[in-house]
């Protein structure tokens, strides 16, 4: 199980059908991957949550991998999985002459274990010296008179030319937009050293089920060891509820055990990162300015809480005292092409109004049901210029689209949505 569990969840609730609606662009990713870790994941989440209400009214769906590249069948990053194929950079990178072996990763983890329980199930993966890189990793199931645990082990190497806080690993307590139910902590160790602990389900978007507790520690130089473990058993061999059989103060002895220093060791050394002439990159609405114009359209009177903002991209909380209310804000250049076709209302499911504006703007409000398979309403409009920049809006009556409703219906009318995505100032404030 991974934080883009969510992800996995949404892509399955838009099944339905296929192909009405244009998969995600190449820019939507790439802000995606430089807004990091912490913004990739919700960013892919949001990919799927702004396009999942647009699908549906589409009558269509969204078949794509998810932010971190290819997405194994449980929604795992690949470089977080204990099967996984090794990851291959093109180039041999420089890497330090120690190794580890599959069985030594394994035998490792197993000696931190608490004693008087058994062992079974147990897997795990070396490093090599040569050939592409290969992150060292370990998974077993533990059990004692009181139950099973699955527990996974990974040691990767955070990428050189990437803040620390934007990488594609699990470290970061993520928005309680993405994630209503975790209960998480971050913890900066004198060093440098990051130290990151979160209580989980193995499907986030819901607080029943099995749980999923899992610790992350980042050391100064950018190697992160990632433990989690799942009650019950292995990941979703139960749904009892039953609290892991390791507390995260233990899972927290493991990752910040000096036993791996081995495994870190036969961690690759960071590789240069590649010279690039002059940015080619596609244009982008800075994440301050999105932020700014959002606020100044909000009714005076609330209070804002749980804000987020990338470039492209602001979401938060809205509570005008009747109830919490998300609302986001995406704001792109150059979508003409990949929206020719889906400005209108056919076949729409909901409440669906279309039509094009005395300047040639193209705009779309919906309002319908979660398709995360809550209760939530989810409110949205959708306005492309004729010069091809797109600005959507949309809101849920919670704080979070999988969380409990929190209000009857979301805070602001679409005319109101409507007035924030008309604002000029998104590109040119």
């Amino acid at each position: 199980m991974s934080l883009n569990e969510d992800l996995e969840v949404q892509l399955r609730a838009m099944n339905p059908a296929t192909g009405e609606f244009p998969p995600h662009s190449a820019d939507l990713v790439q802000r995606s991957i430089a807004q990091g870790r912490r913004m990739r994941l919700f960013g892919a989440t949001r990919v799927a949550a702004v396009t999942a209400l647009a699908l549906v009214t589409a009558g269509g769906t969204l078949m794509a991998t998810d932010a971190f590249g290819s997405r194994g069948g449980d929604g795992t990053p690949d470089q977080l999985r204990a099967d996984a194929p090794a990851r291959s950079t093109g180039q041999p990178p420089s890497r330090e002459p120690s190794s580890i072996s599959e069985d030594e990763m394994v035998r490792t983890l197993e000696s931190l274990l608490p004693p008087g329980g058994t062992v079974s199930a147990a897997s795990g993966r070396g490093s090599q010296s040569d050939g592409p890189v290969v992150w060292p990793t370990a998974k077993l199931t533990y059990s004692t008179a009181n139950g099973s645990a699955g527990i996974d082990l990974a040691i990767a190497r955070l990428e050189s030319d990437i803040p620390a806080d934007q990488q594609q690993g699990q470290a970061g307590c993520l928005p309680v937009e993405v994630r209503p139910y975790d209960k998480c902590t971050t913890e900066k160790l004198p060093g440098g050293a990051v130290l990151n602990t979160t209580k989980s389900f193995t499907y986030p978007t819901s607080d029943t089920g099995q749980k999923r507790w899992y610790v992350v520690f980042t050391t100064a130089d950018g190697v992160q060891l990632t433990v989690q473990q799942f009650g019950g058993g292995g990941e979703k061999g139960s749904s009892s509820g039953a609290d892991p059989l390791l507390s995260i103060a233990q899972l927290t002895s493991i990752v910040r055990s000096p036993v791996w220093s081995k495994a870190i060791a036969a961690v690759p050394a960071p590789e240069e990162p590649p010279s690039t002439s002059a940015s080619t990159g596609t244009k982008r609405v800075p994440g301050a300015r999105m932020t700014r114009v959002l606020k100044s359209h909000l009714p005076q009177g609330g209070t804002l809480s749980d804000l987020n903002a990338g470039d492209g991209m602001v979401q938060l909380v809205y509570d005008d005292s009747h109830g919490k209310n998300m609302v986001e804000v995406d704001a792109q250049y150059d979508r003409t092409a990949l929206l020719a076709g889906h400005m209108g209302c056919a076949d729409v499911t909901g409440e669906c109004q279309a039509m094009t504006l005395a300047d040639g703007t193209k705009v779309k409000k919906v309002k319908g049901r979660s398709e995360k398979g809550g209760s939530a309403l989810v409110w949205l409009v959708d306005t492309l210029r004729p010069d091809g920049r797109r600005v959507v809006a949309r809101e849920v009556n919670s704080y979070a689209e999988a969380g409990p409703v929190t209000r009857p219906q979301p805070a602001l009318s679409t005319d109101e949505l409507l007035n924030i995505v008309l604002d000029k100032q998104f590109f040119t404030g």
